[in-house]
């Protein structure tokens, strides 16, 4: 019961109702090659912002290796290219493994682009980096398409823009770490991680708004 309130209390919305009739959630199709419990809606709502957190945090890492030849890149760089399949293994509950599959390579590209990007920037090579940043928006709309076609509450609108912001924010940073404007490049990371938390918001409620929602509510 407490969890109950909890939840309802998060999302202040009287549509999203995680519970059936016994109180216990609803039934899910688990995908044979992952059968894992399927989260509560607090413990979904945890993960999705542990994984933006450290997608944002790997990220700014990578950009500092590079930018600093760090002797921790490429650990920091494999680190970073987990975070997909993290992704995965919670997108696989619901969507099957044909579709986690998508989001993972997509979401992968998005890393790899990214990090061609800084590398471009930092060499002075300004054909390579506009030409990574254009690839960068192409791999980000397709993201935003993807993931609007797989749940009917994500608006490829809304990831659009939210995707778009998330990609100018992370350039800005990589940029002022480029030009050593260090105490920017902080500023920046906060304003990075509060929009990955509305991200990792907006996907959570996307997915309860789905499968959690109780019919005839």
């Amino acid at each position: 019961m407490e969890k109950a309130k909890a939840v309802r209390s998060l999302y202040d919305d009287d549509t999203m109702n995680p519970y059936d009739s016994a109180g216990t959630g609803p039934e899910f199709r688990q995908s044979p090659l992952q059968p894992v419990p399927v989260p509560g809606p607090q413990e979904l709502h945890d993960a999705m912002r542990t994984l933006w957190e450290q997608h944002v945090f790997w990220t700014r890492l990578v950009i500092l290796g590079i930018v600093s030849d760090l002797p921790d890149l490429t650990a920091s760089t494999e680190r970073l290219l987990r975070n997909p399949a993290d992704f995965g293994g919670i997108l696989r509950i619901y969507y099957g493994e044909p579709a986690t599959s998508q989001f993972v390579r997509l979401f992968t590209d998005h890393l790899q682009i990214a990090a061609q990007l800084v590398k471009a920037a930092k060499a002075g090579d300004t054909r390579a980096a506009e030409a990574a940043e254009r690839s960068w928006y192409q791999n980000a709309d397709q993201i935003a398409r993807f993931l609007g076609s797989i749940n009917p509450y994500w608006s490829e609108q809304q990831w659009r823009a939210m995707l778009h912001e998330h990609l100018a924010l992370t350039k800005a940073e990589a940029v002022a770490l480029l030009t050593r404007k260090y105490p920017e490049s902080v500023r920046l990371f906060d304003e990075i991680e509060r929009q990955a938390l509305m991200m990792a918001d907006m996907m959570t409620q996307g997915i309860i708004r789905q499968f959690y929602h109780r019919p005839g509510q």
